[in-house]
């Protein structure tokens, strides 16, 4: 039996569920092409640390690794039993958000405090925060359809959750994972079927206290203007961008070659984290770019159309569950391609899949483990339907027929 044999959790003669193809093969391209592109940008970058070239690779394989087998757990782990235990799991979350805050286990670098110390390992917990906000809010939309799609107030609730999770994001402080918490919110609220007016009456009062959270820190006031002009301080606040639109204008079309940019010795900052979309850019080329947002368009848009066709069906939560998560990966990776071509400001949020990363790679694999899931109970329902009234609405159970042995 295989790791993601079709066959899996269905009984004799039931319908058959199967993992979305195209999307499994355009996260195992992303990672590839990320296990690659880390081993070209990173190599200056741990010499330069003396560490060793190929420090970083190393690193980033085993949390690949360890990613893959949470991911392969994740997939074959009923959706039902995720939904039981959301607000377990939420609860979970905001605790591993406060406990950043704790002087034993929190972690202070660079001056943010958004690592906890497992003593083996540093581990960020908003990445896990991500992924359980998402399987909480999937749970409420189900249990609250109605309240969600014609009362204001059942649009409030899932809010206020969403809204103290970016509190405490906000105070360690993480505006750029805010600003993705709030934006898959809304968008799961709205494709739950909730009413835009109900959304623009409750986002207005938001949108002072965005602007006051923004500029109430110098270093969120110079991220937001120097990408307007970054050229006007190219050694200074627009460094950054500066050198990622050097790397990009030098890859043209084709790129550099492989392994031969040379804004990544030092130049490029956060080459292997950041910005390793910009060494993608000088070393592929436009081509490489292309292929890039090609692969997360059809990741993104099969999860984004599969979960459409599980709430058609009636399998709900799954069909959130898809929503959620691609619009998390979906969203991640337009602003980190975005702050690599200079039409957004730096947000410090990794690029899903490619980027270098410990807890950022682990859990991103684990969502795309349970997108894929998602997948799987959606298609299963689909042949449940297919097969006729014989097969029970839940996609597993199928009832004897009088004279059919036990």
């Amino acid at each position: 039996m295989g790791l993601f044999d079709a066959t899996q959790a269905r009984r004799r003669q039931g319908p058959r569920g199967h993992y979305d193809m195209l999307l499994m093969v355009a996260a195992i391209l992303l990672v590839s092409v990320g296990l690659v592109m880390i081993a070209s940008s990173s190599i200056a970058v741990a010499d330069g640390a003396n560490k060793g070239a190929f420090y970083f690779l190393k690193r980033h394989t085993l949390f690949i690794s360890l990613g893959f087998l949470c991911a392969v757990v994740a997939a074959r782990t009923e959706l039902k039993t995720l939904e039981k235990h959301s607000f377990l799991l939420m609860l979970m979350a905001v605790i591993m958000l406060l406990a950043v805050f704790l002087p034993v286990f929190g972690m202070r670098i660079n001056g943010a405090r958004r690592w906890l110390n497992l003593f083996v390992t540093s581990f960020q917990p908003v990445e896990a925060v991500k992924l359980i906000l998402v399987v909480y809010l999937a749970s409420y939309l189900v249990r609250h359809r109605d309240g969600v799609e014609y009362k204001l107030f059942g649009v409030v609730k899932p809010l206020l959750v969403a809204g103290m999770v970016i509190v405490l994001l906000l105070a360690q402080p993480d505006f750029g994972s805010s600003a993705l918490v709030i934006a898959v919110t809304v968008g799961m609220i709205w494709l739950a079927g909730a009413r835009m007016r109900n959304l623009v009456l409750l986002g207005l009062p938001l949108v002072p206290a965005i602007a006051w959270a923004a500029m109430t820190e110098d270093y969120r006031m110079k991220r937001l203007t120097s990408f307007l002009d970054p050229w006007a301080h190219p050694y200074d606040d627009g460094f950054q961008l500066t050198q990622a639109l050097i790397a990009i204008g030098r890859g043209e079309w084709l790129g550099v070659g492989l392994g031969s940019s040379v804004q990544k010795l030092f130049y490029l900052p956060e080459a292997h984290t950041d910005f390793i979309l910009s060494v993608i850019a000088e070393e592929l080329g436009l081509a490489g770019v292309l292929f890039i947002i090609a692969l997360f368009a059809v990741l993104v848009g099969r999860g984004l159309m599969l979960g459409l066709r599980g709430v058609e069906i009636g399998q709900r939560f799954a069909g959130y569950i898809a929503f959620g998560l691609s619009l998390m990966i979906g969203l991640q990776a337009i602003v980190s391609i975005g702050v690599n071509l200079g039409v957004l400001p730096t947000k410090g949020l990794t690029l899903p899949l490619i980027s270098y990363g410990g807890s950022s790679v682990l859990l991103t694999c684990v969502m795309v483990g349970v997108l894929l899931r998602a997948t799987f109970e959606i298609n299963r329902a689909i042949d449940a339907r297919a097969m006729g009234p014989r097969v029970a609405t839940d996609g597993v159970s199928v009832p004897l027929e009088q004279g059919e042995p036990a």
